[in-house]
């Protein structure tokens, strides 16, 4: 008979080791810092937070894109946050006629704008279509960075990219909204949108 109350008490002790790891590093901590910081900025003058990734991260990178239109907890005005890959007539279009590859890229060529920033979440690091992005954002000049794996992958040649201490598909995302909400936290912060404190 499976052993259930094992199972759980595994993938609990498992996730919080993973967490205590993350709250350990300093070098975590400053590179979220840092990109809170240049988000805000992008916000500040104009731009869009442009979030993507697959599968799970996918729906990640539409939660982080709905605390910044909607709000983390406390009342603000919006702000412009921008899941690629929603539009699913775009995507099939895209995938369609220049291959799924192209699927953020394309999308994101179309409606990027200045003072922008994209966000990309990846457990592998190796997804195609946010190589491509990656790719493009360079060629645009729009700063990008990564969440992803222990290992980075190949995002990591192409952009800044935090690595997720687990080699596991769920440590990773479950660490991507971690991250993804602390970030969106910061970026609150740093343009002072709220007189509420945090959690009150």
């Amino acid at each position: 008979m499976v052993d259930l109350r094992s199972i759980i008490r595994e993938q609990f002790e498992e996730a919080a080791e993973v967490h205590l790891v993350l709250k350990q590093s300093e070098k975590v901590s400053e590179q979220l810092g840092e990109w809170s910081k240049k988000c805000a900025n992008a916000l500040a003058n104009g731009g869009t937070i442009f979030f993507a990734g697959n599968g799970g991260s996918f729906a990640d990178a539409q939660h982080m894109a709905a605390e910044l239109t909607g709000k983390m907890g406390r009342m603000r005005k919006s702000l412009s946050g921008i899941a690629l890959g929603a539009n699913n007539s775009s995507i099939s279009a895209v995938g369609n006629d220049f291959g799924y590859e192209y699927s953020f890229s394309r999308e994101f060529e179309g409606l990027n704008r200045q003072n922008s920033v994209v966000v990309a979440f990846s457990t592998s690091g190796n997804s195609k279509n946010l190589l491509e992005l990656a790719k493009t954002a360079a060629r645009l000049e729009t700063p990008m960075v990564g969440l992803t794996g222990d290992t980075g992958g190949d995002l990591s040649e192409l952009c800044e990219v935090i690595r997720l201490p687990s080699k596991r598909t769920e440590r990773v995302q479950e660490m991507q909204t971690l991250l993804g909400h602390t970030l969106c936290l910061c970026i609150e912060e740093i343009l002072g949108l709220s007189d509420e404190p945090y959690g009150v």
